[in-house]
């Protein structure tokens, strides 16, 4: 039996833009509103993650993100 699906959290985020704007496109094309397609992400992300590219893109988004705050 699957799941029910159960929004059981609800918490303020801050994003960036871009950040938004390709959330927002990805739910758009898997019929999803943002909080569902936040759920699934992290429901699966060690199935839709590729770990090497996520450390370097995290190292890339960390040495930025002090300039992207200005």
């Amino acid at each position: 039996m699957p799941k029910r699906f159960r929004l059981t959290r609800r918490f303020p985020v801050a994003m960036t833009e871009d950040g938004y704007r390709k959330l927002k496109r990805f739910a758009a094309e898997a019929g999803l509103d943002e909080g569902e397609a936040l759920s699934f992400l992290f429901e699966n992300f060690d199935s839709v993650m590729n770990s090497e590219n996520l450390t370097h893109r995290l190292r890339l988004f960390n040495s930025e993100l002090e300039d992207r705050k200005r």
